[in-house]
C-alpha cells in the first residue's frame, strides 16, 4: 500500500538546511521576471551575486529557483529576503504535508504537485513551495519542468491581466497551474479505471483485483494530498482580517476562494471515483459468483440425469434369482431403452424448465 510519508521522513535537525527530495542530481538555477504593467526584465542564469536586482519592489520580481541541492544558494536568497530558517527547511524537507505559514511579512506556501508516470500506475510527486512578501514572489521547484511556462508566455507576450496585478495575482495563477496536475493525473486514473471496467465484464482474471487496489491506493494518496491544500487555501481567507500581512489584496481574495472551490471539487471526484472502484469489485465478485452457479448448476443436472440410471443398474446388479428379466433375451435392451427414454424425457423436463 502506498503511504505518503510526511511524518516518517528523515528526521533533519530544525537549524540544519539539508534537501530531503529525489532529485539529488539535479542543479541548481535560478530565473527572474521583473515587469509592471509597462516594462519587463528577463534574466535567465541568474545569480545569488545579482539578488540587488529585485531591490525594486515597485514592480513585481518573481523569482524561480529550480534544484534544491545548492544549500548556500538557499542560504543567499534567506539572508537577502529576511527569509527564517525554518521556513527554508520546509522548503528543502520534502516529507512536509502541504501547509500555510504566516510569519511577519512573508507568506509561505508549499504544494505537493502529482502527475502520472507514464506507462505506469505510478504517480510521480514533486513539493513546490512560495514565499509571498511585499513586491517579491520566489517559487521553489525540485526539478525543471513545464507547469509554469504558459504563465510565463502571458507575462511576456502581456497576454490578460497578470501585468497589471501584482505578486499575489502571480501566486493564484501558480498554484492554479500546479492543481491542473491533479485534474490530469484524476483523469488519467479514470481512464484506467474504465479500461479495467470494460476488462472486467470480458476476464476472470484475478489481476483485476489487484489493479483495482491499485487505483484505490492512488486515489487515496491523491485525496490525503488535496485534503491539506483545502485547508490551507481556506486558511487564506483568514489572512483578509489579518493585519499583519497585507499583501494579498483585498479584491484578489476572490481568486483564492475559487481555488478552494476547486479543491472541494478534486475531492468530490475522487470520492465519486472510489465509488466507481467499488462497484469494480463488486461486478468482478458477482460474475464470479454467476459462473460458480452456473458450473454447479450443470453439475447438478448432469448428476440428475445419472441418479436414476444408477438405480436401475444398481437394482439389475443383485443377482437375484428371481429377476425374469435376467433370463428374457430381450430384457437388456428393454432397460437401455428404458433407461435412454428416461434421459430424454428428463432432459426434456429441465429444457422447459428453464433449468440449463
Amino acid at each position: 500500500m502506498r503511504k505518503i510519508k510526511y511524518k516518517k521522513g528523515k528526521k533533519v535537525q530544525p537549524s540544519l538546511l539539508e534537501y530531503t527530495g529525489i532529485h539529488k542530481g539535479v542543479k541548481t538555477e535560478m530565473q527572474l521576471f521583473v515587469y509592471d504593467n509597462l516594462n519587463l526584465n528577463e534574466f535567465n542564469q541568474f545569480k545569488t551575486q545579482d539578488l540587488k536586482v529585485c531591490n525594486d519592489f515597485s514592480k513585481v520580481n518573481w523569482l524561480n529557483v529550480h534544484g534544491l541541492n545548492d544549500i548556500p544558494v538557499m542560504q543567499s536568497i534567506g539572508e537577502h529576503f529576511e527569509v527564517d530558517n525554518f521556513m527554508l527547511g520546509d522548503i528543502l524537507n520534502t516529507t512536509k504535508r502541504t501547509k500555510l505559514d504566516e510569519y511577519h511579512n512573508i507568506l509561505f506556501f508549499n504544494i505537493k504537485s502529482l502527475l502520472p508516470l507514464e506507462d505506469s500506475d505510478t504517480i510521480v510527486v514533486e513539493q513546490i513551495s512560495f514565499l509571498l512578501k511585499k513586491g517579491i514572489l520566489i517559487s521553489f521547484q525540485e526539478k525543471r519542468s513545464d507547469f509554469f511556462t504558459h504563465i510565463r508566455e502571458r507575462i511576456r507576450t502581456h497576454s490578460g491581466i497578470v501585468r497589471e496585478k501584482k505578486a499575489d495575482y502571480l501566486l493564484y495563477l501558480l498554484l492554479d497551474a500546479v492543481m491542473e496536475n491533479f485534474y490530469i493525473t484524476i483523469e488519467n486514473e479514470e481512464d484506467k479505471v474504465e479500461a479495467l471496467i470494460n476488462e472486467s465484464k470480458t476476464s476472470a482474471n484475478p489481476i483485476i483485483l489487484e489493479q483495482v487496489e491499485k487505483h484505490r491506493d492512488n486515489y487515496n494518496f491523491l485525496k490525503r494530498s488535496i485534503i491539506p491544500l483545502r485547508d490551507s487555501l481556506y486558511s487564506i481567507k483568514s489572512i483578509k482580517d489579518d493585519e499583519i500581512f497585507n499583501e494579498i489584496e483585498d479584491k484578489n481574495f476572490t481568486f483564492f476562494d475559487r481555488l478552494h472551490q476547486k479543491s472541494l471539487e478534486l475531492l468530490e471526484q475522487i470520492e465519486y471515483d472510489l465509488t466507481t472502484l467499488d462497484s469494480v469489485s463488486n461486478f468482478y465478485f458477482s460474475t464470479q459468483n454467476h459462473k460458480m452457479n452456473e458450473v454447479m448448476k450443470t453439475l447438478t443436472v448432469v448428476s440428475v440425469f445419472f441418479m436414476p440410471l444408477t438405480f436401475i443398474v444398481g437394482v439389475y446388479g443383485m443377482n437375484f434369482d428371481n429377476m425374469p428379466e435376467l433370463h428374457w433375451k430381450y430384457g437388456y435392451f428393454v432397460i437401455i431403452g428404458a433407461m435412454l427414454l428416461l434421459l430424454l424425457g428428463m432432459g426434456y423436463y429441465f429444457k422447459k424448465k428453464k433449468w440449463y
